[in-house]
């Protein structure tokens, strides 16, 4: 079915909710018709009250391959995106083996993915001491942004960098108008000594504010000296927010991003001996979070991504319940619209605005809101299709991933994806795939 119409009295078109119909044809939104519009021998999806929306693009997602595809991997994924309404996904430098710090391991990587494309995806290049001469090639290959850490990132091929390495190569991201996405946290001794390893309150006391903070001045003070893109990940310090919205009345270089587990979970009711909510930075106390949330409310975040970072349970330390000896990431690509909805509703953020942040901001921030992150003509036909009245379990049956353990299991949430459609092709129909691999390999134009 290459030509189709998808009608609802509620298409999420230019900011707000509107009946019409979307003609797709040949992979692209074709036309746009207000309210109920039949043509002949044209098949027509009534989708009645459903909510009709761009697919939603996720910048943060690591995937772990090669080499770590015990991990997770492309297949696993982005099958998990796709049920979850993602028609896009960025996947980040590390995590891989090789991890993609030069062109072979980027080209290697590509190659991976073939066959395995179930939602489309790019990539990111990374930065670490050692490989400033490869900046350039990973660019001309097709990254969309150089993500580095200021902290050790986990894994030991993917080394943090310095301020000297950052100097080095801000002048070739100017060049080529690149952003410089960077893991804020510097570490430094004024730190307790762990006395229990499994329990989650030492966890968080062992990766301050201050280290956010440091850093993100640190991120500031190199935005402002060579006037570069730089994109803050995962903030979870609401002690970060004031210095970020200082420079962003100065600059729009500056972006920041916040995550699903930051604003849903708080420390306060994390038990001990649970690794399965260990992340880094780590999820904060309850005043924290809805200072982040006021943040949100505020248009403060750019975006928000899922920062999905999956690991097998023996890496989790699932059974010894050890925080700091457990892998630090959370499970949860598939799950980013309900979570965030369920909670959103709670906290008043609109639909609209949910939605905002979910796809037409993202694209913009990867400079593919030309094609991609709203419902225009020409545009590629990338559709999420969800009941926001719908209540549901999330249950290990339901999770596409490789592995099961996320800290979302057995939460009950808002907001169930019922269809998704890629390059206009329906992947996903009454929330269960049925047509794979029909994304697309995307590289940053040159």
């Amino acid at each position: 079915m290459t030509e189709f119409l998808i009608y609802s009295k509620r298409c999420f078109l230019v900011n707000f909710f509107t009946e019409a119909t979307i003609h797709v044809k040949n992979h692209k939104i074709y036309n746009i018709y207000k309210g109920y519009h039949k043509i002949e021998n044209v098949p027509f999806l009534d989708y009645k009250n459903l909510i009709v929306m761009p697919g939603i693009i996720d910048v943060h997602v690591h995937i772990n391959e090669p080499g770590r595809e015990d991990w997770e991997g492309f297949d696993t994924a982005t099958k998990a995106a796709a049920i979850g309404g993602i028609t896009t996904l960025i996947e980040m430098p590390l995590n891989a083996s090789p991890v993609t710090t030069d062109l072979r391991a980027f080209q290697l990587k590509q190659e991976t993915s073939k066959d395995k494309l179930h939602v489309n995806c790019g990539f990111y290049g990374g930065i670490i001491p050692t490989n400033i001469n490869d900046i350039e090639d990973l660019i001309n290959e097709g990254v969309f942004g150089i993500k580095g850490f200021l902290t050790h990132s986990g894994i030991d091929e993917f080394p943090n960098v310095s301020k000297i390495d950052l100097e080095a190569i801000a002048p070739i991201l100017k060049k080529y108008n690149i952003p410089l996405l960077l893991h804020c946290e510097l570490t430094d001794d004024n730190v307790p000594e762990v006395t229990n390893s499994k329990s989650y309150k030492e966890y968080l006391q062992s990766r301050p504010q201050h280290w956010e903070t440091n850093a993100i001045d640190l991120a500031i003070d190199i935005q402002k000296r060579f006037d570069i893109k730089v994109h803050i990940v995962h903030l979870s310090a609401s002690e970060g927010i004031e210095r970020i919205k200082q420079r962003q009345q100065e600059t729009n270089k500056l972006t920041v991003e916040t995550c699903p587990h930051y604003l849903y979970f708080n420390a306060e009711a994390i038990p001990d001996e649970s690794p399965v909510y260990k992340c880094a930075p780590p999820i904060r106390e309850r005043t924290n979070n809805d200072k982040l949330w006021d943040f949100l409310l505020d248009d403060g975040f750019n975006f928000l991504a899922s920062d999905h970072s999956p690991a097998p349970p023996e890496r989790k330390q699932l059974e010894s319940g050890d925080f700091f000896k457990a892998w630090g990431g959370i499970s949860g690509l598939q799950f980013t619209l309900p979570i965030l909805f369920s909670e959103g509703k709670r906290r008043g953020l609109s639909t609209e605005k949910l939605i905002l942040l979910l796809t037409k901001k993202p694209a913009e921030f990867l400079s593919l809101d030309y094609k991609k992150g709203s419902l225009i003509v020409d545009f590629d036909a990338d559709i999420t299709v969800w009941d926001d009245s719908q209540r549901f379990q999330i249950t290990e049956n339901s999770i596409h991933h490789k592995h099961k353990a996320t800290p979302y299991l057995n939460e009950t949430v808002f907001g169930k994806v019922i269809h998704t459609f890629v390059n206009g092709v329906q992947v996903v129909e009454n929330s269960k795939l049925k047509t794979l691999q029909q994304g697309k390999l995307l590289l940053k134009d040159r």
